[in-house]
Parts: structure tokens; C-alpha cells; sequence
């Protein structure tokens, strides 16, 4: 797809039209007319000394705002004819909507705000952004999986998919606030951990693991059964809970505790299924490992959509806005990746 930019009028009728590039009163005289400049150009601004025409305002607003404008009617041209609309993507932009109007009070305020932001003065208007939104994030997830190579999803699938387990556990939480000083919390931590300690050395004793669970462990949910958790595989629980349990033999618990961002865990290994066959669990590595390369690379948000143009072919034809296009391109990525570090 060629966009050929150097068919002005259109671009001229675009720009002058959008809310954001209004920076010029237009003051014009007559029932409908538009005065004539001395070169035949229309008149904008019409003032003692000097006239404005349509073509100088058309050249200041495209060096200044064209790119941004012109990038979303690629993408969106594009991007439309990728993915069709869907009722999630509806469902999704409207509850979007809805938790704005909300936050803002009324929709007068919230097109205020949007105007403000991204010269949007519309509900249609935001709607349609959304939607562009929606589409590109759609995009960056299809690149990133795209990406993902047969070596990754095999070391994944060795080091992390694992057969279902069935265990117990028993929780202790610090009995932390945010109103305490960095000292306190310390000192919860230390309290929780040697409880946790406490109550291993008391299965080392012979004691029961399901009575412990019932008086000791902080997991509401679970304690009342002795602790019994649902089967789990990769993914279900955090990943230092799942390692401790991958690497205990059933009917084994932890001798140390497992700490989590719940808190301290003691782990009883009850059995494990067979590990899955690597086709049954493909789809899921895949959509891990791409979602792990975009939280990596931020960079991926601007290349994906890159490439997605070059696979349409588009070439902008008006050196001036190819030039901002290519600069655009080297300071997004250069913008990305700084803010990794």
C-alpha cells in the first residue's frame, strides 16, 4: 500500500479539519466567500500587512503535527483490514469509557481531558482511538509470538512445564501495615519466618500436617482442609512455590520455608501427574514467552507495528514527512530502550 502524500489537497483538507491543529482563527468575509490572495490562493487569516493563505498554514501544521496523524490513517487503514471488530474488543473499549466518564464525572469533562491529551473532542472521536489502540496492541502480540523460536519454546517446555501436582501447604503472613516503620516490618518478617521454622520442626516431631494447617496457617481458604490446594501446573501458583514442590518427592515437605509475596509457605508434596506432551501445552509457552519479550523489550511495541507497515508496503512520498517518519522510528526506539534502564 502506497500512501502518496504529495496529493496535498487531501492531506491540506485532513490537517486543517482536526480539532488539535486549529491554531489559527480563520477570519474570513462575505456570505460563503473565501478572499483571494494576489497569487490566488485562498485566505485564512486576512490582516493588515500580511495574509495567511491556506497553503502557509498547510505547511507550518504539517511540519509541526502531520506524522502523528498521518501514522494513525496507515494504521488504521491497515490494522482494519487485519482484525476484524469483535464484541470483546466493544465490550472493552466501552467498559474503558465507561471507568473515564466515571473517574471525570460526565462526558464534558472527559472530552476536555481527551482534547487536551490527544485532540480528540468527540465520543466517536475517543471510540475510534480505542479501537486504533486496541488493534496495535493486537498487533504487537501477534509480532512478539511470531518471534518466539522453536529453541526457546523447547528450553521452556524443559526447564518450567511440569505434570499436575496436588500438595498441601501451610501459610504464615507477616503481620505487616503500611504504617510501620521499615523496622517493624523487619521484624514481622523475622517473627513469621521463625514461626514458619517452628512449625517444621514440629512435622520433624511426628506431628500431623493437616492439624498444623488447621491451627497455624493463614490461607483461610485452605486451612480448614488441612491445607489441601487444588491441582496445579506452571503458571497456577508463584514460581518459587512451584519449584519447591516440583523438586520434593510425594509425601516429602519443605525443610526450609518457601517465601512468596504471601508470606512464608511449608509444602507437602502429595503426588504428580505425568508431565504433558509439548504439543498439548505449545500455544501456552508461546503466548509466555512473547508476553515475557514484551515486558523485556519495549522496543518490540515500536518494531512490531514497523514491520507490520513494511509487510503492506507502505512508502511515504513526500521527503519532508519521510524524513520525520524515519526520525520518529530511531528516537521511539532509543526512547524505549532508555527507560529500561
Amino acid at each position: 500500500m502506497i500512501i502518496n502524500v504529495e496529493k496535498e489537497d487531501k492531506m491540506k483538507k485532513l490537517l486543517i479539519s482536526m480539532s488539535t491543529m486549529l491554531v489559527v482563527l480563520v477570519l474570513v468575509t462575505g456570505c460563503g466567500k473565501v478572499p483571494k490572495l494576489e497569487n490566488g490562493q485562498d485566505a485564512v487569516v486576512t490582516l493588515e500587512g500580511n495574509d495567511i493563505s491556506i497553503d502557509s498554514l498547510y505547511n507550518e501544521v504539517k511540519e509541526r503535527y502531520a506524522l502523528s496523524a498521518l501514522i494513525d490513517m496507515i494504521d488504521t487503514e491497515i490494522l482494519n483490514k487485519e482484525y476484524e471488530d469483535t464484541e470483546e474488543q466493544e465490550d472493552e473499549i466501552e467498559s474503558q469509557v465507561n471507568s473515564w466518564i466515571t473517574q471525570f464525572g460526565n462526558e464534558q469533562i472527559l472530552l476536555q481531558q481527551t482534547y487536551s491529551a490527544w485532540g480528540i473532542s468527540t465520543m466517536d472521536g475517543l471510540r475510534d482511538y480505542l479501537k486504533l489502540q486496541y488493534k496495535r496492541n493486537l498487533a504487537v502480540e501477534d509480532y512478539a509470538k511470531e518471534i518466539v523460536t522453536d529453541d526457546e519454546i523447547n528450553k521452556f517446555y524443559d526447564e518450567k512445564i511440569f505434570g499436575d501436582i496436588t500438595a498441601k501447604h501451610i501459610l504464615i503472613k507477616p503481620d505487616v501495615n503500611d504504617d510501620m516503620t521499615d523496622e517493624e516490618k523487619t521484624a514481622a518478617e523475622e517473627e513469621a519466618l521463625k514461626k514458619a521454622k517452628e512449625i517444621i520442626t514440629k512435622l520433624k516431631n511426628g506431628e500431623d500436617f493437616d492439624e498444623l494447617a488447621k491451627e497455624n496457617s493463614d490461607d483461610e481458604a485452605t486451612a480448614a482442609e488441612g491445607g489441601t490446594l487444588d491441582p496445579f501446573t506452571h503458571g497456577n501458583m508463584p514460581e518459587e512455590f512451584e519449584e519447591a514442590a516440583k523438586n520434593l518427592e510425594d509425601g516429602a515437605y519443605t525443610t526450609e520455608p518457601v517465601k512468596t509475596e504471601y508470606g512464608y509457605h511449608i509444602i507437602l508434596k502429595v503426588s504428580q501427574k505425568d508431565k504433558p506432551e509439548l504439543k498439548t501445552v505449545k500455544d501456552d509457552i508461546i503466548e509466555e514467552i512473547a508476553d515475557d519479550k514484551m515486558a523485556e523489550d519495549t522496543t518490540l511495541q515500536i518494531t512490531a507495528l514497523e514491520k507490520l507497515r513494511e509487510k503492506y508496503n507502505v512508502e511515504i512520498q513526500d521527503d519532508s514527512l519521510k524524513t520525520q517518519y524515519e526520525n520518529y522510528l530511531v528516537n521511539a526506539k532509543e526512547q524505549a530502550t532508555s527507560s529500561e534502564s
